[in-house]
């Protein structure tokens, strides 16, 4: 039971104050950022010039340029240099326009121990930035448990000492409304980035950021679940982060030219309005629609990425979810987003852990969530899925790689790597929600076999190789992590496009870089090397371009004009012209930058970006070659049950593609033959993508990439001269 507000808020003390005169959002830019260091207290504004605009955009360019600056290359996740920063975006707030309610966090990852990004939806960005900042970064370790507070009507930022409050995702987010809402209407004004009790024992912690929902009458929460950065937040002893903000218009970012972004952003509107229901219904269900595809293509992962679909996996369909879901309800996670598709269960008894019996709201799942804990696990149900999913939130575990850990852990059990003495007593079989749950909980108490799950995959293998006697090179072919991060929900085995788009992303294997699977896999839009490199290169790009502008991706190609199958050509149509034409319209409406006006425009500007996000993982000791290295489970299979399952499709490609004809040769001979081929052509399609960047075939930028983007700093340019080879 909560502790009344009252008390809680008697025992704030503020550690330091800091007033400021909000200054007026010119063009989608506050010009400023705000320094938090929790070490020492120190709150400081810093300025925002125009050459970090041109360079960096914002969002995510933002976030890696502050970060770059305060670390070190010897600089660990755990270390008070580390960063947490938060930022959108000059389109970031924007209500006409859909999708624009998403901020980027950036910090040094606990699990791959470079930089990392994770993309959220909520209203901490845009309030954040109305309220007078283009990010806030927050450095330093805190001596105790500290809320940071930014009033953006006041002009006032706070480091306060907060004992008293909650230390979950579920209670923290709607205490904290209730304690900086000095009246009921307020309540929308305020918005918190959290973590909860499993980020401060696991590697794989998310962050929480909250929106009061005033027609449920509660706060919900998104998720930046990818790479630990919750895990890095509560290291450093910091409950929350709380905006408050009142007086959002449609004009806050003070456009550029008000009537294009009018225009444009009706346009879209409408589009969504007429074509989303005939498309992918994400009003009616979010992205649980994905489930039912992935299943009828073979790119379901089940059982730890051994298969791609399974005859229960119609259990975690969209039907199955939608009792569940709320109707008649707007569900988006910013102002003026009609494709709303943050769907929420208002109402699920728990059955297991501290809140069993209880009944509380969940917000989701997402597909990654359904796929992950779900069928990844062998879990066929959908309360267990939506049951996992709470917990995950509340405890701030990231569910992608909670979901894919567990997987490998299960196979590791069923394989004899694993047994009940050595999980602590734990049935780790496929297919036990139980377990799942247990393991889970045991994070959230720091306690038992789920902390060491919680460490994640590269971890594990370390640890099951080093104690167990575990064959390190079936662990590696078998765990499904890239860089140190676990992968996210797609079985690229039929895929060589989406094992590069999962092995080369900058961060690790995360789908929001590069979700070519149904280009190359199912549609074959993109047949040879240069059509894959090429796709490598685009969508990337133009991804990281959503992340430097405070743009969910959804809007883009996940709804579709009616006829953009027929006025372009296949290999176009997946890029929607249309859109890409609304962007450059939207993004020179805000800004007023009159040199943007061609699509190419907008890949160089994530180009710089994404080339000194590269060059900062070389910075930490990563960024080469080596490091884009992918577990073969995602290139083919592993074990001969895996082959046998698919043992026609198998053998038919050792006939038409390798030349080699498969009678009378043994499964395992079947297996090697065809493990070299995929070998060989995953390295052929880098080599590929690696000149089609401007980067060296050790996959570093070349000086003249950097300098033609200009992102040749001099400490940049040292970074690529010393890890020049001759």
């Amino acid at each position: 039971m909560m502790e009344p507000i009252e008390k809680v808020r008697a025992a704030h003390k503020v550690l330091a104050e800091f007033r400021y005169t909000p200054p007026k959002v010119q063009r989608g830019y506050a010009g400023q950022t705000l320094y938090v260091n929790v070490s020492d207290n120190t709150i400081a504004a810093k300025p925002v010039n125009d050459e970090m605009k041109r360079t960096f955009t914002g969002g995510r360019g933002f976030g890696l340029w502050l970060l770059w600056n305060a670390v070190r290359g010897t600089t660990r996740w755990s270390d008070p240099q580390n960063e947490v920063i938060l930022s959108s975006g000059p389109l970031g707030g924007t209500t006409s326009y859909p999708g624009a309610g998403k901020s980027i966090v950036v910090s040094l990852s606990p699990l791959t121990g470079s930089v990392v990004d994770s993309n959220v939806g909520g209203y901490f960005g845009p309030l954040l930035k109305f309220a007078g900042w283009d990010a806030i970064e927050v450095q330093g370790q805190a001596d105790q448990e500290v809320i940071v507070l930014v009033d953006g009507n006041q002009g006032l930022v706070q480091i306060i000492a907060a004992p008293q409050e909650e230390m979950d995702s579920y209670a923290l987010p709607q205490q904290l409304v209730e304690l900086f809402a000095d009246k009921p209407e307020e309540r929308v004004g305020i918005t918190s980035v959290s973590t909860g009790p499993g980020a401060e024992h696991v590697l794989m912690g998310c962050l929480n950021v909250s929106f009061y929902d005033p027609r449920r009458q509660f706060v919900r929460l998104k998720q930046a679940g990818r790479g630990g950065i919750g895990t890095v937040l509560r290291h450093k002893k910091v409950k929350a982060l709380v905006v408050k903000y009142l007086g959002v218009k449609g004009d806050s970012n003070a456009p550029a030219d008000w009537a294009e972004l009018t225009r444009v952003g009706s346009h879209m509107q409408r589009e969504i309005h007429d074509q989303d229901p005939i498309m992918n219904d994400m009003r009616g269900g979010g992205t649980t629609m994905l489930t039912s595809i992935m299943n009828d293509f073979d790119l379901l992962p089940v059982h730890n990425f051994r298969f791609g679909s399974h005859p229960n996996a119609q259990r975690l369909y969209k039907k199955e979810f939608k009792p569940y879901f709320s109707e008649g309800i707007p569900n988006g996670c910013w102002y003026g987003c009609t494709l709303a598709c943050a769907s929420c269960v208002e109402r699920l008894q728990l059955k297991t852990g501290p809140l069993k019996g209880q009944w509380v709201h969940v917000d989701g799942p997402e597909y990654e969530t359904v796929a992950g804990v779900g069928s990844n696990c062998g879990i066929f149900d959908a309360h267990a899925v939506l049951e996992i999913n709470f917990y995950c939130d509340m405890y701030s575990i990231d569910t992608i790689s909670f979901g894919t850990a567990t997987a490998f852990a299960m196979e590791c059990y069923e394989a004899g790597v694993l047994n009940r003495q050595r999980t602590g007593g734990l049935d780790l079989h496929f297919g036990n929600e139980e377990t799942a749950l247990e393991l889970l909980h045991q994070m959230a108490r720091g306690e038992g076999f789920g902390v060491t799950v919680g460490q994640g995959i590269r971890r594990m293998k370390q640890l099951f190789a080093a104690q167990f006697g575990a064959d390190p090179h079936f662990l590696q072919d078998i765990g499904m992590e890239c860089k140190g991060l676990e992968f996210s929900e797609y079985v690229s085995k039929e895929s060589v496009a989406q094992q590069g788009g999962y092995g080369l992303a900058n961060k690790g294997p995360q789908h929001d870089e590069a979700w070519l699977i149904f280009m190359d896999a199912v549609t074959k839009q993109i047949p040879t090397f240069e059509d894959k490199a090429e796709a490598l290169h685009f969508f990337p790009m133009f991804r990281t371009w959503f992340g430097l502008n405070g743009l969910c991706k959804l809007p883009w190609n996940d709804v579709e004009p009616a006829d953009n199958k027929k006025k372009n050509a296949p290999r176009t149509a997946a890029r929607v012209p249309e859109h890409v034409s609304n962007y450059i319209r939207l993004f020179r409406a805000v800004t007023g930058r009159e040199d943007v006006k061609e699509p190419e425009d907008l890949i160089r500007m994530s180009e710089a970006v994404y080339n000194f996000q590269r060059v900062f993982n070389l910075k930490m000791g990563y960024g080469s070659r080596e490091h884009d290295a992918i577990p073969y489970r995602s290139m083919g299979p592993v074990t001969a049950e895996e082959y046998e399952s698919r043992a026609e499709r198998y053998d038919q490609q050792l006939r038409d593609v390798v030349g080699m004809d498969p009678s009378g040769m043994t499964t395992a001979l079947k297996m090697a033959a065809l493990r070299a081929y995929r070998e060989k052509r995953y390295e052929s399609l880098v080599d590929a993508v690696y000149k089609r960047r401007g980067w060296t075939p050790d996959g570093i930028p070349t000086l003249e990439t950097v300098r033609r983007l200009g992102v040749d700093f001099p400490d940049v340019v040292e970074l690529i001269q010393k890890h020049k080879k001759p």
